[in-house]
């Protein structure tokens, strides 16, 4: 990232800069705005203090999120990420608790976009006019997708929240009242769609070449997002089709746009991979992988996949997996869906050079403190070649892409919306005036195939088509930050709670015996589809609305 570093100097500036309510801006403070906004090079860091507000998800809480999910545990008892679900979260017992995080990166967008110039002619004659010009047009649309991304991480936390549209004063801060959340949903789509028809579809053939930037794409990817979540159960109790509708509309049109393609590729750690829409590129580290290494191999273990997200990936012929009828080859990459391997480390796996020994009394299996308790290891995200053990050679680090919209995600949305919009995995034709030549099935088929996976059948029912589909996308998607929040749009928590690994036992022989044991048994309340908001919140503005039964 050339542009996109943390600027640490004006983060802190304005930060220090700014009132103490996030939502606040007092004006009188501001004296150095004309400062900062006095040349092509200060706002360009103005714009990148907004970049900063996108999350980190492979620090901090990160892929930690999906260990309050079925697909993981962590390996720690003692980790935070517990209090999501022992039945101690509460409004006065946080977690993942972004609300000030995001009004103040909201804060910072409205403060760009109140004070970005739009020239500055005292440069005409300077190198770079015409390129730092065209940039410059740019940034007040950048600006105003990633306050709408703000808006939409708020929302799917919060459910009711306060739009932010502007700098508020003092007196209006603590008085201001949230609105629904299809209010909220609407507004951010609308503040999308001008963008889409200005910002280009990639920026690596402009003359700067900048990566990590929003693009058209990324504001389609994220309009067809928000309208998946406004249309389902959670957000549309009724059912309403048109709600759905909308989001299949969506998606349908970046599909048209053909700006990506579904293909075979590792899309984590690659500038280039055609199928990723927007990633948060991070400079290079190690500390993603001394969280997550297998113990035994200078790791902390870290995110362990359940036996519940194993079960979930396809045998290799397209068959659903059983419990009864596949156990002896659940291990086996050969034999399962090609995306088991890409994903998680199992037993007998190759790692780093070195065979995965997670049974009882292996290198990486119990009794070792730290060591899985599922037996599976985490492997997506992870850059195998980094070294982490002084005693083996050099400490390495390299750079890392988190995958915040990914084009198979698109295709994964249009199913469920047009599936849920017409109640036909088999859809095709018009419906509300739209055309759709791609029936459901046939979409979450594009997505098998770019993994060499057996299509669905076409002759599925509509009961088994829902099931299969979210499947997918949990195979899919697996720690990318959606099955969390899957769950909760969906409302199935309940039938999330019972968390299974696998102990594994050699015996002299070398055969491993598989037992299949309930790890943890977790607490569910249907509250927990919404966060609390904060009782310190609620105590400054008596004007915001509490969730449900928080």
């Amino acid at each position: 990232m050339k542009l996109y570093k943390k600027i640490l100097f004006l983060g802190c500036l304005v930060g220090a800069l700014a009132a103490c309510n996030d939502l606040e801006i007092d004006e009188s403070q501001y004296h150095t705005t004309k400062f900062l906004f006095s040349d092509f090079s200060r706002v360009a860091m103005g714009i990148t203090n907004v970049y900063a507000g996108l999350p980190d998800e492979l620090s901090a809480l990160g892929t930690l999120r999906d260990c309050a999910t079925d697909d993981a545990v962590y390996a720690w008892s003692a980790d935070p990420v517990k209090t999501f679900y022992d039945g101690s979260w509460s409004a006065n017992r946080l977690i993942d608790d972004q609300w000030a995080h995001y009004y103040s990166a909201i804060r910072s967008a409205n403060y760009f976009l109140e004070n970005c110039p739009d020239d500055f002619p005292d440069s005409k004659w300077t190198t770079n006019y015409e390129q730092n010009l065209k940039e410059l047009r740019y940034y007040p649309w950048e600006a105003k997708v990633l306050r709408a991304y703000f808006h939409f991480e708020l929302l799917r936390r919060y459910n009711q929240i306060i739009i932010a549209d502007r700098t508020f004063t003092t007196e209006e801060v603590n008085h201001l009242k949230p609105v629904s959340y299809q209010e909220a949903a609407d507004w951010i789509v609308k503040e999308l769609e001008p963008c889409i028809k200005v910002l280009p579809e990639t920026w690596k053939d402009t003359p700067s070449a900048k990566l990590g930037r929003v693009t058209k794409g990324f504001c389609m990817a994220l309009k067809a997002r928000v309208l998946l979540y406004a249309a389902s159960p959670l957000n549309n109790p009724s059912g309403n089709s048109s709600e759905w509708v909308k989001a299949a509309e969506a998606a349908k049109e970046l599909m048209d746009a053909n700006i990506y393609k579904l293909v075979d590729e590792q899309v984590f750690n690659n500038e280039n991979a055609q199928g990723l829409i927007f990633g948060r590129r991070l400079s290079a580290g190690n500390q993603f992988e001394y969280a997550n290494f297998p113990v035994g191999m200078g790791g902390n273990s870290g995110v362990c996949p359940s036996e519940n997200l194993v079960e979930a990936f396809d045998m290799a012929d397209g068959t659903p997996f059983s419990w009864e009828q596949h156990q002896e080859d659940v291990l086996d990459p050969l034999k399962r869906d090609p995306r088991f391997a890409k994903t998680l480390l199992a037993n007998g796996m190759s790692f780093k050079n070195d065979i995965i020994e997670s049974f009882d009394g292996g290198r990486n299996g119990m009794p070792q403190d730290g060591a899985s308790p599922t037996s599976y290891y985490l492997r997506k995200l992870l850059q195998e070649d980094t070294n982490i053990d002084e005693g083996t050679g050099t400490i390495t680090s390299f750079g890392h892409i988190f995958p915040m919209f990914r084009y198979a995600e698109v295709y994964l949305n249009y199913a469920e919306a047009l599936f849920e919009a017409t109640g036909n995995p088999n859809f095709t034709g018009d419906w509300e005036g739209k055309r759709y030549d791609m029936s459901p099935v046939a979409a979450v088929n594009a997505v098998r195939a770019r993994s060499f996976m057996q299509g669905l059948d076409e002759n599925i029912d509509e009961t088994s088509f829902r099931t299969r589909l979210r499947n997918e996308r949990r195979v899919e998607l697996a720690f990318e930050n959606h099955r969390f929040w899957d769950i909760r749009r969906w409302k199935i928590g309940s039938q999330t709670v019972k968390i299974y690994g696998l102990r594994l036992s050699k015996d002299a022989n070398n055969v491993i015996t598989k037992e299949k044991y309930l790890v943890q048994e977790r607490v569910w309340d249907d509250k927990m589809n919404y966060y609390p908001i904060g009782n310190g919140e609620m105590n400054r503005n008596e004007n915001l609305i509490q969730n449900t039964d928080w």
